[in-house]
């Protein structure tokens, strides 16, 4: 894969995000646009952030695997998630799709005030698979 990620000696490291990202060489770069907790009719799936942080995994998978990628290739996460919800159960929610095996991501993860409709999150996700 032509993707570098960078953690330097003098930064802070965790097992969970990378520092950065460098795509070295051209590849196929799939940029998925912001995903909510809703299914393919648009109805809202659970009104946790873990019910909804599930749903919107399984529509960043699904995005991705029409491409032939998969959650490993995404590169980039960011993260909106309302304030006040328990960010532990959005945690999970990765950590139940997330192989730890794979090199992790760079990650933005911001608190908003809100969302459209009763959306606890959206995240969209930059994703680079080899040619």
């Amino acid at each position: 894969m032509p993707v570098r990620h960078i953690n330097p000696p003098r930064m802070h490291r965790n097992p969970a995000f990378s520092q950065a990202v460098v795509v070295e060489q051209p590849g196929k770069t799939i940029y998925i646009g912001g995903q909510n907790g809703v299914d393919a009719d648009g109805n809202i799936v659970g009104h946790t952030l873990r019910e909804q942080t599930d749903q919107a995994l399984r529509n960043l998978a699904t995005i991705l695997q029409s491409e032939n990628a998969r959650l490993a290739d995404v590169v980039h996460w960011r993260i909106a998630v309302v304030d006040g919800v328990p960010l532990d159960e959005g945690v999970a929610a990765f950590q139940n799709v997330w192989d730890p095996a794979d090199l992790p991501p760079a990650i933005t993860v911001h608190v908003v005030a809100g969302l459209g409709r009763e959306f606890l999150v959206e995240i969209d996700a930059v994703a680079v698979v080899s040619p």
